[in-house]
């Protein structure tokens, strides 16, 4: 873990100076964090002192998550092992890289359900990356920004608490936007490898339902997602 950025570029991630950015695959060109750097560091509740344990895990998980959503190759990721890395989420099955990009990565890991298809108000079996990455840019208009909470323990086995948060500025499934905050807390560690210092295993832990429950608030016209009728009272666990 480092404390400042490698080669500069970004004040929260590393690996995004001018020739690392060139140098790197993207899904959909190079992203730029300047509207969620702003909402963080207005409404974060946590300032780290540069440095501290904290800091540099906040620093890790918003350069893994970067690195994760936006490079399109395994081999230029730079915070894991593409080699040994898995991702699990609420204590499901550890998915490689691989196996994440079959899913449509990011939010498609991140939302995986059991729920019967009908009873899902977003289904990731029917979204893509691309269709993925629409639905939430469309939603929080200044993004869904991350903080560390806290630390439990440090290197190499990393376990913190994390909050997730954004404003509802556009439509979802067929709901009426709310200008309202939507935020999720969770837990998350980090198994780093003792010679590369690279994450070798990722785990995440928290209820999709403060994420979702918040994106059905809003008034809906009746349109049907995977066979549900949103006005429904779906389970969103």
């Amino acid at each position: 873990m480092t404390s400042s950025a490698v080669g500069g570029g970004d004040k929260y991630r590393d690996y995004l100076s001018d020739e690392e950015v060139k140098n790197t695959k993207w899904r959909n060109g190079p992203p730029s964090y300047d509207v969620v750097d702003k909402l963080f560091e207005e409404e974060r509740t946590r300032v780290w002192a540069e440095g501290s344990l904290e800091e540099k895990v906040q620093r890790l998980l918003k350069t893994w998550e970067m690195e994760i959503v936006h490079k399109a190759d395994p081999n230029d990721l730079k915070t894991v092992d593409p080699n040994k890395f898995t991702i699990s989420i609420n204590g499901r099955k550890g998915l490689t890289p691989a196996e994440s990009a079959k899913l449509g990565g990011s939010y498609n890991i991140f939302l995986q359900t059991s729920l019967p298809e009908n009873l899902r108000v977003y289904n990731p079996d029917e979204e893509t990356f691309e269709s993925s990455q629409k639905v939430f840019r469309s939603i929080f208009l200044r993004g869904f920004a991350i903080e560390i909470l806290h630390v439990y323990s440090g290197p190499p086995e990393i376990v913190y608490k994390f909050r997730h948060w954004g404003y509802m500025e556009g439509p979802f499934k067929g709901h009426a936007a709310t200008g309202q905050l939507v935020e999720l807390f969770g837990i998350g560690t980090f198994e780093l490898d003792k010679e590369s210092n690279k994450i070798i295993k990722a785990e995440m832990f928290f209820d999709r339902g403060e994420l979702l429950g918040g994106l059905v608030k809003g008034e809906s016209n009746g349109e049907s997602t995977s066979g549900m009728t949103l006005d429904a009272c779906p389970f969103m666990k």
